[in-house]
């Protein structure tokens, strides 16, 4: 689409999340409506198609979970909301599996730019399938994308939302391949008493500025 890389925008970690009113299965929702909870907002490349299918059923398998977690599931693609009405009901018929969270109709695809979805090395009518995560005070705390060719890994999504929960109560960070019960790190030191403060108080350190704490 002529003029698409012009206007299309890449929201940023750490900033405010780009507000929206939509259509959606669900009717008309605005993304500020759901401050206080935490958002997952997805896209997916069409309704009606194998890969985006099998997604969207694996998407369903964690609701609750993402649900008892204060997590609301949002779909986007750029098809019609008689569309995804549609394609939900085949869903539920064919596979027998409901999809009760919402999905935005975005035929101006003005959602899709306002959050970087459309590539056009992989189409230009078409989302890339992006993952958006969302605290509940709106802003963006993570973002993945994968091409149309391949699926996402739903762990992956539940593991994330219980990384940026666990570091917001506790006020650490995690590390590379953690999950939910295992070892965290305790933030770097900021000044030489602090460096030498730290080993003294009962973390599992590697090194003054590598530390380990279980919660």
């Amino acid at each position: 689409m002529e003029g698409m890389e012009t206007v299309q925008q890449l929201p940023m970690i750490g900033e405010q999340a780009p507000d929206f009113e939509a259509l959606t299965t669900h009717g008309t929702i605005k993304l500020s409506d759901y401050r206080g909870k935490w958002v997952v907002l997805f896209s997916h490349p069409a309704d009606f198609t194998p890969v985006c299918t099998t997604e969207f059923m694996a998407f369903a398998e964690i609701a609750d979970e993402l649900e008892a977690l204060n997590v609301q599931l949002i779909g986007l693609s750029i098809d019609s909301v008689h569309s995804h009405l549609a394609w939900v009901r085949n869903i539920k018929e064919k596979m027998g599996v409901a999809i009760n969270f919402p999905i935005i109709a975005d035929l101006d695809m003005t959602v899709a730019k306002r959050y970087g979805m459309l590539h056009p090395g992989q189409s230009s009518t078409s989302a890339v399938r992006a993952v958006f995560f969302i605290d509940t005070a709106g802003i963006l705390r993570g973002m993945l994308y994968y091409p149309l060719s391949n699926g996402r890994y739903m762990p992956e999504i539940v593991r994330l939302i219980k990384a940026f929960q666990t570091t917001d109560e506790h006020g650490v960070a995690t590390p590379a391949n953690w999950q939910p019960g295992g070892r965290v790190v305790v933030p770097a030191p900021k000044t030489a008493a602090d460096m030498e403060r730290r080993l003294e108080e009962g973390y599992e350190c590697k090194d003054w500025y590598l530390c380990f704490k279980q919660l």
